[in-house]
């Protein structure tokens, strides 16, 4: 590598964006309880820090991350055209419509269902909304303004701003610009609408609030609020206020509706919540939380602030997390720019021109979901807290054999490291049930997958888990395996001994699992020569294949990575010296998938057919390709395993579902085929017709469930963006290559700023004509790794807080 310069440098937090650790430590220390991580759902809060004014972006970085759309949702399509906000635990789907907002309200908490611990006589799970239960829909808003027909509304413009964070709709009637603004605030644990005007123009109308579980609504006249409080068969209690102020006319309480009349400016607030808590000795349930009383506190208190208040204390707190990465992926033409956001999706499709800013706009929306769905409450599942009905497929809740995985993959890529809170301690809170419920159940003779040892240790999940530690559809033996590799990766990404100390118990006992599942078989290798090698038991290839085939790739190759970290972690913690031997002899044992001699493929089933359906959406068999990296493009893979995997992923076709093409690319990223992982992140762009696959107008992925319906899932939006910074830069610990899969579109010139980097570190990069001109890697608590550009290396030394600057790389 040609490096003209190198600069190395102690560097504070990045200059021009306010990092999300030292926002929460100056928040801290004026009382603010905003803190990521835990996972007291809904509780009560001192009052933040109230900047008075909002960080200032220039007019080419607010245009970049504004999606625009030149008509409101429809209340029956608010799913495909709703736009949602979120605070990290309440999501919103807004539908912008002038004469009737409607907030579709979830809280990521609010689940039917229970422990679920009763087996069938299959000995699987029960899989209903009442006994594993389902994420329902918590409340709906309508501000209804009668005044403000559709028909009667001149420039109609909504507007999604990604970096702040707010919704705001803009429309002329009659010679007045209206406006109102959107926004769910951390900071105040609210959902805050505001309406003004220009020219003159007042509002009159109503604001109701409505449960969807039959609850009745209702209003107190001397506080000017309405709200709803009940409680599931299972105990969990919940509730939702809401209030509105206006500085001009008069609002006051109407029956069980808010009406407001002659308002030149209205602000409404909204929270609510549950009594959930991250407690398996509590059941799951604070006892001390009456969700109707603390929401009603929650309005009552952000109703004691200015709407402009409110905003700038949203958008500092929105910008110091979003602010963390920036993308340049190169210049759209003036023509693409002009068009709004669904327009330019379907040009996109249809004109098969790239680009560049749209493509990097899916990258931003991808964070924009993660930091307004994943901070300070339950993880996301399959829609995050973004729901339009109570009867979500599948539940929307936690699938363990790829998608509460692919949800968490781009975090840490993308400078959403804290967003990942949300999903270790979630796994930390279930564990002791995890634990209990794989001990007494998992070797029940009725379950297929029991351990035909008779052994049992540690714990594991079901394909669906809930909030409560249980289980639904199957047993998923690998998958605590896989959950863990996710909460290891955070650790290497951060190099924070007390996050690995934190979900060690996890990692152990997942081994302790293993070391007493595994069984012996005897194999044959090419030379005719016969070993003993460790293979997992009866298992299912998931979704497809033999339901009871042993030594399937997915768990062997989950197990090899589950025991390598365990290796590590008991290294860096100083922990279980004797035991970290043990393991690793078995480790030294496992069987690993070869090449078919019949296909030519990488082995799924330990059997040289194929037993499944050649294009399956799931890449069982890629595991240690992406997110392992046991399998790589280098001298440290075999060819023949290179070539077998590579011939795999090719017969797997390039068209399936959103998640199962963002796995695709993410793979291809890894083999360096630049073209095919762009072309799969082009193919998820592409516009969703009648619930067909692709992008829905408000950039929700859509997965076609059956001919002519499609269901929101939102791995795809989380797992594409995971891709395209994969295709910018790819890390290991010890090990950073940039531009490792550049296609051709992005290739003149571009830029990206504040990418994870496995071992700790950030990168910053720029390049032009496909190389990298400059490239900034700071420490954040990993001390050496090798930069690799252009196919030349450099190692680099720095401690913690310092940077390197390399240039005119290749």
């Amino acid at each position: 590598m040609e490096c003209t310069t190198v600069d190395i440098q102690h560097t504070e937090p990045r200059d021009t964006k306010p990092s999300r650790r030292g926002f929460l430590a100056i928040t801290a220390a004026a009382g603010a309880a905003t803190a990521l991580g835990g996972l007291p759902a809904f509780t009560a809060s001192a009052a933040p820090l109230r900047p008075t004014e909002s960080p200032m972006l220039s007019a080419a970085d607010a245009a970049k991350n504004q999606l625009w759309w030149q008509a409101p949702a429809s209340s029956h399509s608010m799913i495909e055209q709703g736009l949602p906000v979120g605070n990290g635990r309440l999501g919103a789907l807004a539908s912008s419509d002038p004469s009737s907002e409607l907030l579709m309200i979830t809280d990521a908490t609010l689940w039917t269902g229970h422990r679920n611990d009763k087996l069938q006589s299959d000995g699987q799970f029960p899989y209903g909304r009442d006994d594993f239960g389902s994420l329902t829909l918590l409340a709906k808003l309508t501000v209804a303004i009668p005044d403000h027909d559709l028909g009667n509304v001149n420039t109609y413009r909504r507007i999604l701003d990604m970096a702040q964070g707010v919704v705001s709709t803009s429309y002329d009637i009659s010679g007045v610009t209206y406006r109102r603004q959107v926004f769910a605030s951390c900071p105040d644990d609210a959902i805050v609408l505001y309406f003004s005007q220009q020219g003159g123009g007042t509002y009159t109308g109503t604001v109701s609030l409505a449960g969807t579980h039959g609850e009745s609504t209702t209003a107190n006249s001397a506080g000017r609020y309405a709200s709803f409080g009940a409680s599931f068969a299972n105990g969990l209690k919940y509730g939702a206020a809401v209030t509105a102020y206006s500085s001009t006319g008069r609002v006051r309480v109407d029956g069980t509706s808010i009406a407001f009349s002659g308002c030149k400016d209205l602000t409404v607030v909204v929270s609510g919540g549950t009594n959930y808590a991250p407690d398996a000795a509590a059941k799951y349930r604070d006892p001390a939380v009456d969700p109707q009383r603390l929401a009603r506190t929650k309005v009552l208190a952000a109703a004691g602030h200015s709407a402009s208040t409110l905003l700038h204390t949203h958008v500092a707190d929105f910008r110091a997390v979003f602010g963390q990465l920036d993308v340049n992926l190169g210049a759209s033409s003036a023509a693409q720019r002009e068009l709004d956001t669904w327009e330019r999706v379907r040009a996109r499709y249809r004109d098969d021109v790239p680009d560049p800013e749209l493509e990097a706009a899916y990258l931003q929306f991808g964070r924009y979901l993660m930091i307004s769905g994943s901070r300070g409450s339950l993880p996301m599942g399959l829609q995050g807290p973004w729901l339009d009905g109570n009867d979500p497929d599948w539940m929307a809740d936690y699938h363990t054999d790829i998608n509460i995985q692919m949800n968490y993959w781009m975090a840490d890529r993308a400078g959403l490291s804290d967003c990942f809170d949300a999903f270790t301690d979630y796994c930390c809170a279930q564990l002791p049930d995890w634990t209990d419920v794989t001990q007494r159940l998992f070797n029940d003779p009725t379950n297929r997958y029991r351990n035909s040892s008779g052994k049992i240790a540690g714990w594991t999940v079901a394909i669906s888990t809930n909030p409560y530690g249980g289980g639904g559809w199957w047993w998923h033996p690998a998958g605590n395996a896989w959950l863990c590799q996710s909460l290891f990766e955070h650790y290497e990404y951060t190099q924070d001994r007390a996050y690995l100390k934190k979900i060690y118990p996890l990692i152990k006992g997942a081994v302790q699992f293993w070391e007493a599942r595994l069984i012996t078989t005897a194999v044959t290798d090419a030379s005719g020569a016969s070993r003993e090698v460790l293979i997992a038991d009866s298992d299912w290839s998931p979704e497809h294949g033999p339901l009871d085939a042993k030594g399937i790739t997915y768990a062997q190759e989950l197990v090899w990575n589950l025991f390598t970290n365990f290796h590590t972690a008991t290294g860096v913690l100083a922990k279980d010296a004797a035991y970290r031997k043990t393991i690793h002899g078995l480790r030294e044992r496992l069987y690993l998938p070869v090449v078919s001699p019949k296909t030519g493929w990488l082995e799924e089933w330990m059997s040289p057919d194929n037993l499944g359906e050649t294009t399956h959406r799931h890449l069982s068999a890629h595991i240690g390709l992406f997110p392992g990296d046991r399998i790589r493009p280098d001298d440290s893979t075999p060819k023949d395993i290179l070539d077998g995997a590579t011939a795999l992923l090719t017969a797997r076709g390039m068209n399936s579902f959103g998640w199962a093409n963002a796995w695709r690319s993410l793979c291809w990223a890894r083999l360096k085929n630049a073209e095919k992982a762009y072309q799969l992140v082009v193919t998820n762009l592409k516009p969703s017709v009648g619930g067909s696959n692709g992008s829905a107008m408000n950039f929700f992925d859509i997965y076609e469930v059956e001919q002519g319906r499609g269901i929101f899932q939102i791995d795809a939006n989380f797992g594409t963006a995971a891709a395209v910074i994969e295709m910018l830069v790819y890390s290991r610990p010890g090990h950073v290559e940039l531009l490792p899969a550049l296609p051709a579109a992005w290739s003149a010139s571009g830029s990206v700023s504040g990418v994870g980097v496995r071992g700790g570190f950030v990168a910053d990069l720029r390049w032009k004509d496909g190389k990298v001109t400059r490239a900034t890697l700071k420490s954040v608590g990993g001390s050496a790794t090798t930069v690799v550009a252009g196919g030349a290396s450099r190692k680099i030394s720095l401690k913690p807080g310092e940077s390197v600057t390399l240039r005119n790389l290749g």
